[in-house]
């Protein structure tokens, strides 16, 4: 990604987000270093088998591709409690679906750490026997983390569902990103699953849930870019 150098920005470098000190990691995690908490958004886990079973055939590696990056960024952070932001399973018999090679990664994962799958439009209750607790939202210090974005100021909001990315120009082109976007008060998270899509941070789903300063986060190879949206253009 070629971006000027006074918007690159660490992917351990945390900002304030409604009192609270969040960190954005390259593999679209959020890290908040004061409560030891992972938070990723839309795994869409099995979403290949989903398209298979209607004739429309992709690789049947998303799940073991976004546990496996999953496992990695855990690896790295060693939370207390990772919280997955809804549609975490592409619909509500991908648990059926699943190898049990991928069960038992999963298993695996929540196992021996607090893991809450907050309820998403695609999965209201995970499937049964990976453990977890299921939770509609949840309350963490000054942030309130939930799968869609309300209407109106919600100041502390974490949120998944828009799948956001940024195409950023810049002097040789243009780049297409999943990113972080918000102002301050509120951030939508980018989709995490290996075959979820992207909606562009330009989109009018956006509008209305941004007030101050606006930035995207856009995810690079290794790090995280900090751009303001003023460098974010329409697909």
């Amino acid at each position: 990604m070629n971006v000027n150098a006074p918007t690159m920005q660490s992917a351990r470098e945390a900002f304030d987000l409604a009192g609270m000190a969040v960190a954005p990691d390259a593999s679209g995690a959020l890290w908040i270093a004061a409560e030891r908490a992972l938070v990723v958004a839309d795994l869409h886990l099995e979403k290949g088998s989903a398209f298979a079973e209607r004739r429309v055939l992709l690789p049947p590696y998303d799940t073991a591709a976004t546990l496996a990056r999953l496992t990695a960024v855990i690896a790295r952070h060693d939370p207390r409690v990772v919280v997955a932001l809804g549609d975490s399973f592409h619909d509500i018999r991908a648990g059926g679906r699943m190898t049990e090679r991928d069960r038992d990664g999963l298993r695996a994962l929540t196992s021996g750490r607090e893991w809450i799958w907050i309820a998403g439009n695609h999965d209201p209750a995970p499937p049964e026997g990976l453990g977890g607790v299921a939770m509609p939202e949840l309350r963490l210090a000054s942030l309130t983390l939930r799968h869609e974005p309300v209407v109106g100021s919600a100041p502390g909001e974490i949120a998944g569902h828009l799948h956001p990315v940024a195409r950023v120009w810049s002097e040789s082109g243009s780049t297409r990103r999943r990113c972080f976007v918000g102002d301050g008060a509120r951030l939508v998270l980018p989709a995490f699953g290996a075959y979820a899509g992207g909606l562009n941070i330009r989109d009018v789903a956006f509008g209305g849930l941004f007030r101050g300063e606006v930035h995207a986060h856009a995810l690079g190879r290794d790090r995280v870019y900090r751009v303001p949206m003023s460098r974010c253009a329409p697909d």
